[in-house]
C-alpha cells in the first residue's frame, strides 16, 4: 500500500510561516488514488462521491475530472455542484427522507434516480417527479461500524417486495436497491451479508414481475487510523468476487465518501495558549470543534495531532479549541511532549467530516485551505 498524503515538518512550517494558521492542505494525488483505488477494485462500477464528507471545490473538481458521480443530500449540494457544471444526470438524491424544495431542485436539474425507505417517500415523490426512477434502501445490521446509519435509515428486507410493489403502482420505476453499511467499516462482512440478503430480494422482485437492474453498494469504505491499517483494494477485492456471484449482470454502484476524501487534507494549527488547570496540563489551539475537529462530535472521531518534538517526559494534557464555549474541548489526557505558545500541530488524514461540519461560531471564520500540489515546489528542504 502506498503511504497516504502528511505533510513533513519543512513543509508544516514553511505552509504556516506562507499562509498562517489553521490551515488545510488538500491534495489531489491522494483523491484521484483514493478514487481510483476504490474505482479499480469495484470493477466497472459506478462511484456516487458522497459530497456530504467534504463538498470542497477542488475535491468535488478533481473528482468531476476522473469521472465520478456524485451522491446528493439536499437542494443545497445539487445546486453546489450545478454551479460547478456538474449535470443532473451525473447525481443520485441519495437522502431517504427529502425536502419539497429537494425534489423541486432535482426535478429542474435533471437527477434521475432517487432513494427511498418509507411509503410516505413514495407518494411525495410520484407527485413531484412522475415516473422517477427510484432505488429502495435496505436496512443491514452493523454493530461494528463507526457510525452505525442503520438506526435511523433503511427498510426491513422482509418488507422490501411490499414498497416496491406500491412505488410501481403509485407510477414509480423501481430500478433497484442500495444499502449502506454503516461508516468506517473495517471488516468485510457486513458487505458479503448485505450482497446476500439483497440477492434474495432481486429474486423475489423477479417472480413479481420487477426488472430491477442496479445494486448500490452504498459507502462505510475505511481509512487508516493509528490501531488500524486500512486495505480497501483487498477489501473492494473481496466484494467484487461476491458481487460477480450474485449479480454478475446487474449494473453496480457505489457511494464512498470517507474513502476517498479522508486521507486527502491535513491541518495544521497551533497553540496559542496554555495554563494549568487542577494541576493538569491544558493546551489551548486556534481551531477547535466548532472548526476542523468538529468531527469529533459528529463523527466520533479521535485524530492523530504531530507535534514534530522528541521527549523524554511526556505529559497528559487537554487540547480545547479557541471559542468562548466550554464544550470546546478537542481530547483530554492525551500523551504528549511539553508544548510552548507558537508550536505547531500537524493532524494528518482529517479530510472527511471535518470542514464540512465546520461553523463561523464566535466570529471564527471557516478554516482556509491550499492545494498542496500548488505550492509544495515552494518548500525548501532543511538542511
Amino acid at each position: 500500500m502506498a503511504e497516504i498524503f502528511k505533510l513533513g515538518r519543512e513543509a508544516v512550517e514553511q505552509l504556516a510561516a506562507a499562509y498562517g494558521t489553521p490551515l488545510l492542505v488538500v491534495s489531489q494525488e491522494q483523491i484521484r488514488e483514493n478514487y481510483r483505488t476504490l474505482r479499480d477494485g469495484l470493477r466497472d462500477a459506478k462511484i456516487y462521491y458522497a459530497v456530504k464528507a467534504n463538498p470542497d471545490n477542488t475535491i468535488i473538481n478533481t473528482l468531476a475530472e476522473e469521472g465520478a458521480f456524485f451522491d446528493v443530500a439536499s437542494d443545497g449540494e445539487m445546486l453546489m455542484l450545478a454551479k460547478l457544471g456538474i449535470s443532473g444526470d451525473k447525481m443520485v438524491y441519495a437522502n431517504p427522507v427529502k425536502t419539497l424544495s429537494g425534489l423541486n431542485t432535482a426535478s429542474d436539474l435533471g437527477v434521475g434516480h432517487f432513494t427511498f425507505d418509507s411509503e410516505t417517500e413514495i407518494a411525495k415523490m410520484a407527485r413531484s417527479i412522475p415516473g422517477a426512477r427510484v432505488l429502495l434502501r435496505i436496512r443491514i445490521d452493523d454493530t461494528h461500524a463507526l457510525v452505525d446509519l442503520n438506526k435511523k435509515f433503511g427498510v426491513d428486507p422482509k418488507q422490501a417486495l411490499r414498497l416496491l410493489q406500491i412505488a410501481r403502482n403509485q407510477g414509480l420505476n423501481p430500478a433497484g436497491l442500495c444499502f449502506h453499511v454503516g461508516s468506517q467499516t473495517t471488516d468485510v462482512a457486513p458487505y458479503l451479508v448485505a450482497i446476500k440478503v439483497c440477492s434474495a430480494i432481486f429474486s423475489e422482485a423477479a417472480e413479481a414481475g420487477f426488472d430491477l437492474r442496479i445494486l448500490d453498494i452504498g459507502g462505510g469504505f475505511p481509512i487508516p487510523t493509528k490501531e488500524y491499517v486500512a486495505d480497501n483494494a483487498a477489501m473492494t477485492r473481496e466484494i467484487r468476487k461476491a458481487l460477480d456471484s450474485y449479480f454478475p449482470n446487474t449494473e453496480i454502484w457505489a457511494e464512498p465518501g470517507r474513502g476517498i476524501c479522508g486521507t486527502g487534507t491535513n491541518l495544521i494549527t497551533k497553540v496559542i495558549g496554555k495554563t494549568e488547570r487542577d494541576g493538569k496540563q491544558w493546551y489551548f489551539l486556534d481551531e477547535g470543534l466548532y472548526g476542523t475537529f468538529s468531527g469529533v462530535i459528529f463523527d466520533h472521531w479521535e485524530y492523530e495531532m504531530e507535534t514534530f518534538k522528541q521527549a523524554e517526559e511526556t505529559v497528559l494534557a487537554t487540547f480545547a479549541g479557541p471559542s468562548c464555549d466550554s464544550l470546546d474541548v478537542i481530547i483530554r489526557e492525551k500523551e504528549t511532549p511539553q508544548l510552548e505558545i507558537d508550536d505547531l500541530i500537524l493532524v494528518p488524514a482529517c479530510g472527511a467530516y471535518t470542514s464540512a461540519s465546520a461553523t463561523t461560531f464566535n466570529g471564527f471564520p471557516l478554516t482556509k485551505s491550499v492545494i498542496w500540489e500548488a505550492v509544495r515546489d515552494k518548500i525548501t528542504p532543511i538542511k
